[in-house]
């Protein structure tokens, strides 16, 4: 995932674009876009060996701006608002699973 977002020119160490084999440092800011927020981590330390999910935080720190989190829950409200929920014209999910239940109908009333 990582690796196809560095082919794409996506992520950048220190303002310039990286590669994926890209070695970083203690005090290299990476930046990339996800969700439609450009997050910024600044490296820490670099462990030795790999550590577990829950140690990552040790070495790094999380740089990007509250704004932009309340940004995003913006942005969700306002699709929210466009299209409520479960109105308007079916998802191809809710389309299969009304299917799914047309069809166990079906099969109930031939027994």
């Amino acid at each position: 995932m990582v690796t196809e977002a560095c082919k794409k020119n996506h992520i950048t160490v220190n303002g310039q674009v990286a590669k994926a084999s890209k070695e970083v440092f203690p005090s290299d800011k990476i930046t990339f876009r996800k969700d439609q927020i450009t997050h910024i981590i600044s490296v820490l330390d670099v462990p030795a060996n790999r550590v577990g999910a829950k140690l990552v935080d040790v070495y790094r720190k999380d740089e990007t701006p509250a704004e932009s989190f309340a940004h995003l829950e913006l942005l969700k409200l306002s699709k929210e608002h466009y299209r409520k929920t479960g109105t308007g014209r079916p998802t191809k999910k809710d389309r299969r699973d009304l299917d799914d239940i047309e069809f166990k109908t079906d099969i109930d009333e031939t027994e």
